[in-house]
């Protein structure tokens, strides 16, 4: 078993235990994420869903950022991963949310904004937080690295809420 799937089936049985559920909002990662949580059978006990919002549009119109925030911060930020964790959570109705945003190369960059930057939100009534990833991979290693990465921050998260 991977290495992500076997994260996927932890969470999953932590949300299970904990009556949570949980939903996506994705941008860099196009999708990984959630794919990894729909692995598991019966996830669907503990899943809602999920948005990819790739484009600033979708993350405006779908994931609830606001367009101020993409103009004064860019889509790569800890606001927006913020914002489209929070969003997320209101809009698929779920305990728990988690995002990311980034920059998977191999263009992109810009001089403050290097290709591996990625953040992470997550989104749970008891606030909203982000975490920023420094990865040196290629895009595939890059969003792959990102999706691992949201998936330990999750299962971190949970075990802290028991």
């Amino acid at each position: 078993m991977s290495k992500m799937r076997e994260l996927s089936q932890i969470i999953g049985e932590m949300l299970r235990e904990r009556k949570l559920t949980l939903g996506c909002v994705e941008s860099a990662s196009g999708g990984i994420i959630s794919s990894m949580i729909t692995e598991i059978p019966g996830s669907s006990d503990y899943f809602k869903g999920a948005i990819v919002s790739y484009s600033n549009q979708a993350k405006v119109n779908l994931a609830g950022v606001s367009k101020e925030t993409l103009e004064k911060f860019g889509a790569v930020s800890p606001r927006v991963a913020e914002e489209m964790a929070r969003g997320g959570r209101k809009a698929l109705d779920v305990d728990i949310c988690i995002s990311d945003t980034g920059i998977a190369g191999p263009g992109g960059a810009t001089d403050k904004k290097p290709v591996g930057l990625f953040y992470l939100g997550l989104s749970h009534k008891d606030g909203t937080f982000n975490r920023r990833l420094n990865l040196t991979g290629n895009r595939e290693q890059n969003r792959k690295a990102a999706t691992e990465a949201a998936l330990l921050w999750l299962k971190e998260y949970l075990s802290g809420l028991e």
